[in-house]
């Protein structure tokens, strides 16, 4: 069995289906430590072809799947350091996480999505690179960025306009509402629900039943009906870079920073 133990991630492979977890305390954020070690997993996906044919990515954390990108640190990454590294800091993170991402989205096995909590944020967006998305019946999705003067930055509108319908995309982000399982369901962007607690067990059910298709043949079809949308991710990254150093950004991230919600995270 082939295993890996991070500080916020940690993946195992057993009979063909590799788990990946996400355990980062309090909402799994997506900083650059969780950045530095979704790199060496993806680094690794090309190997893992001949022994595993599915992936299943969830979260540890009773607190959700994701909230997103570690703002706090996002925050200082670009308004602690001189101004003329400030962009170029912030789109070469930008650059690695969408590779990250790019490499699960075209990862040479099926890939299931096991969400539960919030999945908001970077979160959703990881969730959308998943092949199959699995929900529990109690979690929420939701794209607040554009609260802070912000777009998702991490490959969220490509990839969801891949997905679902272009009324949904403009609701989600235009308003900031986050919506139920049983809307994601409804709209498509979520394959199948699951009671809750239940997520995981439906998830590798999933994973077990793509084991009697031929590999060859499975990965043909994700690749013709899961296109990677490039040239809109490239323009995500421009648009998210020029949004960024507004200083209305600059005064939404701060008082964010600064907040002492318990759940700053929630719309």
């Amino acid at each position: 069995m082939n295993s890996f133990q991070g500080k916020t991630i940690a993946w195992a492979e057993a009979d063909g289906i590799i788990k990946l977890s996400l355990q980062r305390p309090p909402y799994n954020e997506i900083g650059s430590q969780t950045l530095d070690e979704l790199e060496e997993f993806a680094g690794q996906l090309q190997r893992f072809q001949g022994d595993a044919y599915a992936l299943v990515v969830y979260s540890a954390l009773e607190t959700g799947f994701c909230a997103g990108a570690d703002l706090r640190e996002l925050y200082r990454r670009a308004f602690e350091q001189k101004e003329a590294g400030r962009d170029a800091s912030l789109r070469q993170f930008l650059e690695r996480i969408h590779a990250v991402f790019a490499a699960l989205d075209d990862a040479p096995l099926i890939t299931i999505a096991a969400v539960h909590g919030l999945v908001f944020g970077g979160g959703l967006e990881l969730a959308l690179t998943a092949d199959i998305i699995i929900a529990d019946r109690m979690a929420r999705f939701c794209f607040p960025e554009l609260r802070l003067g912000l777009v998702p930055g991490f490959g969220g509108i490509p990839r969801l306009k891949r997905d679902v319908a272009n009324s949904l995309i403009r609701d989600m982000l235009l308003t900031g509402r986050s919506i139920n399982a049983n809307k994601a369901q409804e709209v498509g962007l979520v394959s199948q629900l699951a009671a809750e607690g239940e997520v995981l067990e439906v998830a590798h059910a999933t994973a077990k039943q793509i084991e009697k298709l031929d590999r060859h043949a499975a990965l043909a079809a994700k690749r013709f009906i899961k296109p990677l949308p490039a040239e809109e991710l490239r323009r995500e990254i421009d648009i998210f870079c020029e949004l960024f150093n507004r200083p209305a950004v600059q005064t939404g991230l701060r008082r964010f920073v600064e907040s002492d919600d318990p759940l700053p995270y929630l719309p």
